[in-house]
């Protein structure tokens, strides 16, 4: 299918925009930031989110360093939470991009506005566009405002030991976390287990409890506080 000429900024966008700290300047790049690929159209929000994500990761990064004298991995579990899809998506909601994202015919039948991932991908596809016409100190202060509901709030900071694990590792471009069962004594309904968790090339840590999903969790937690 052929592609067609980007479309204008539609009526009441560039108002909206600014009403939430967005400084619009070229309306064409904001009605690119704007634009879904079910439209058709020559250019859409892809290229804008991909840049946002970027800002979006040092802001947050940098804000949770001077807030927080935690270790890495506690940092990083939060920072996964706060750049993640879901945050992104609230962000969005919170200020109803959903009213503005230029969809086509079908993908706006379908319930694409309300869509998490395309809300996500919205929210950095602006602060993309805020970057390129602002700068980074400006769309830094855009973010911290958005951003201070979730940032004040617990997102990243009760996670299963597993699952910050998991994302440690995954933000640190390592393996995934492998469990084994080292031993298991006592009778069954006294039993304890023991095992190890391992990250390649950074280390491993051990925990023994009474169920094999408990000494997991405790591995977990134990390997975070040695290494994360």
């Amino acid at each position: 299918m052929s592609s067609k000429p980007l479309g204008k900024l539609e009526r009441g966008a560039n108002s909206w925009l600014q009403k939430h700290g967005f400084a619009v300047k070229d309306e064409t790049l904001w009605a690119e930031a704007l634009t879904h690929g079910s439209t058709g159209e020559d250019r859409d929000y892809q290229r804008l989110e991909f840049l946002g994500d970027r800002v979006l990761g040092l802001t947050i990064a940098h804000w949770l360093f001077e807030q927080n004298r935690g270790q890495e991995g506690a940092l990083a579990q939060r920072l996964n939470a706060l750049v993640s899809k879901t945050a992104c998506a609230t962000a969005a909601r919170e200020i109803s991009a959903s009213k503005h994202i230029r969809l086509g015919k079908q993908a706006r039948d379908d319930g694409a506005a309300e869509s998490e991932n395309v809300l996500g991908d919205i929210m950095e596809s602006l602060l993309g566009a805020s970057f390129i016409e602002s700068g980074f100190d400006a769309t830094e202060a855009l973010i911290r405002n958005l951003w201070a509901p979730q940032v004040d709030g617990t997102a990243g900071k009760n996670k299963h030991p597993k699952s910050a694990l998991q994302e440690w590792a995954a933000g640190n471009q390592r393996r995934p976390p492998r469990y084994s069962l080292i031993d298991r004594s006592g009778p069954d309904h006294k039993a304890s287990f023991t095992v190890r968790v391992e990250v390649h090339n950074v280390g491993e840590a051990e925990a023994t409890a009474s169920s094999k999903q408990d000494a997991e969790t405790n591995a977990a937690k134990n390997f975070m506080e040695r290494f994360g």
